[in-house]
């Protein structure tokens, strides 16, 4: 019944998403930025203009990178920032599923469609990857139910629908944990290596694939060894630890592979190049000459980078061309964009803090041990601070670190909401915490009814008024007047965000 619930819920906010972003698109004048906009390989076909004029939204910014990597491949230097498994399976779609529509769309009208129906997709997955993660972790239904909804008004909503690899990154990395949760390694390490390959922050990743079987293992060590004898409880030991270090050696290699092999077709491209000039199109090799666009070369002497010791492409043009670093972003005229990022980074680092001072001996075992039973209870506590959590909150803090501290801080709304699940956990915590109506049973008890009924195809099945009425969110927003503040706070956020990101990024409009 929940995921029922939550796959109509991620529906119909995919569509009211589609059609805003088109209205927007239409009434809204495009601001003139400075972004890349290569001249178009194809003369519009019979459905171009209309695909242009209801999904162009989908387009904007760094979706046309994407685009054009899918459409032309990886030609210019400054492209390799974008990582190749999103524009690899618009190719895919486009020539397959798509084909069909050649007569009426070129290859760019039908990446557009890929990237809508693609990315609609997408969002449902991870909806449903997200709950099912939720219930492993918290133990309980309701806030793992409720953080997919709250997931589906998420505020980087704009990014999971455009062209963008959010969305991607998101279904591969929630569905990895919660194969990993599940206790499926190697399959685990199969999915979080393709989540590396859309984005690469997927490394960080690899902390999952070593402390979650080290954690394991001790548990397990304990259990064996209870009553085993010095000599049994050495082996024991040194076998578990033997497995441990094989299992996170292997998934970290699994998973940093795309990444590797990434880097060195960078290296080919670039270091060591067979094209020369006349074999690119002179629209595009006019484009890189008035934008100093690097493109490979033969005749010219390879790059600067190429000669560094460990030549990393990636880095080189996070560095160069994104003036990405340490402490770079610390000007008082990017105050606007850390404001921006500021309720992300304030709901992170609150959830952090009230993890620690709710479980201070746990944080200081690093999680490892212990059985972290509530006094009095006879099971492991459940919810968000429970001690499953720990390394979730760990790698969202880490995040937030890393983008406060090294990025472009405007990214950090989108980065954290497709990379970590403590965003829609502690927020459906602190709903389910400060919200009257979410603790009365009555509520519950009418949500499930409701569901029962869907389910069974009692009365108007499918109907929009019943779909409000089986999901808890829906129920707040309706009740707005009598919510609690937390809650209006809360729902606002992400409401807002969620209609603005529409607004100001399909048209050209910087946001985060």
């Amino acid at each position: 019944m929940d995921v029922t619930t939550v796959v109509r819920f991620a529906a119909y906010t995919r569509v009211l998403t589609l059609v805003l972003q088109a209205v927007f698109n239409a009434v809204i004048p495009d601001h003139v930025a400075d972004a890349f906009s290569p001249p178009r390989a194809e003369e519009p076909q019979l459905l171009d203009p209309a695909a242009d004029a209801l999904l162009g939204g989908l387009s904007r910014w760094d979706a046309e990178h994407f685009l054009f990597i899918a459409e032309r491949g990886y030609l210019y230097e400054h492209n390799f920032a974008f990582f190749p498994l999103l524009p690899l399976s618009l190719r895919a779609a486009a020539a397959t599923l798509l084909r069909p529509l050649g007569g009426w769309l070129t290859v760019r009208g039908r990446l557009l469609l890929a990237v809508a129906l693609g990315n609609s997709a997408l969002f449902l997955l991870s909806a449903v990857a997200l709950y099912g993660l939720g219930r492993l972790v918290l133990g309980e239904r309701r806030p793992a139910l409720l953080a997919s909804l709250l997931f589906c008004l998420t505020p980087a909503n704009v990014f999971f629908a455009a062209g963008y690899s959010e969305g991607l990154f998101a279904t591969l990395t929630f569905g990895g944990l919660w194969l990993l949760e599940r206790g499926c390694v190697l399959r685990a390490c199969l999915v979080l290596a393709l989540a590396t390959g859309a984005r690469a922050n997927g490394l960080v990743n690899a902390g999952f694939l070593v402390y979650l079987p080290l954690q394991w293992g001790l548990a397990r060590a304990r259990a064996v060894c209870k009553d085993a004898g010095v000599t049994g409880r050495c082996l024991r030991y040194t076998w578990i630890a033997l497995r441990f270090l094989l299992t996170a050696a292997l998934g970290t290699a699994i998973l940093a592979l795309p990444f590797g092999v990434f880097q060195y077709h960078g290296y080919r491209t670039f270091c060591t190049p067979s094209l020369v000039p006349e074999q690119v199109s002179p629209a595009l090799l006019d484009l890189a000459r008035r934008k100093g666009y690097r493109v490979p070369d033969a005749t010219r002497p390879p790059p600067p980078w190429c000669s560094k010791p460990l030549p990393l492409l990636y880095s080189y043009i996070q560095d160069v061309y994104w003036d990405v670093g340490f402490l770079r972003y610390f000007q008082l005229r990017q105050a606007p964009n850390f404001l921006l990022a500021t309720p992300v980074a304030v709901i992170i680092a609150v959830a952090a803090w009230s993890y620690a001072v709710c479980n201070p001996a746990l944080c200081l075992r690093l999680g490892l041990w212990g059985e972290g039973l509530k006094q009095g209870s006879e099971k492991p506590a459940s919810g968000f601070h429970n001690p499953r959590v720990f390394v979730y909150v760990v790698h969202a803090t880490t995040l937030l670190g890393f983008g406060v501290f090294c990025m472009h801080v405007q990214v950090l709304t989108r980065f954290l909401a497709s990379s970590s699940p403590v965003l829609y956990w502690f927020s459906a915590h602190l709903l389910l915490r400060y919200e009257p109506l979410l603790q009365e049973e009555g509520l519950w008890a009418s949500v499930e009814e409701h569901q029962r009924q869907d389910d069974t195809g009692a009365g108007i099945r499918g109907s929009l008024w019943r779909a409000l009425h089986s999901n808890p969110v829906t129920r707040l927003l309706l009740q707005w007047r009598t919510c609690s503040a937390v809650t209006r706070w809360l729902l606002g956020y992400l409401i807002s965000y969620w209609l603005l990101g529409l607004a100001l990024h399909c048209n050209f409009l910087p946001w985060t």
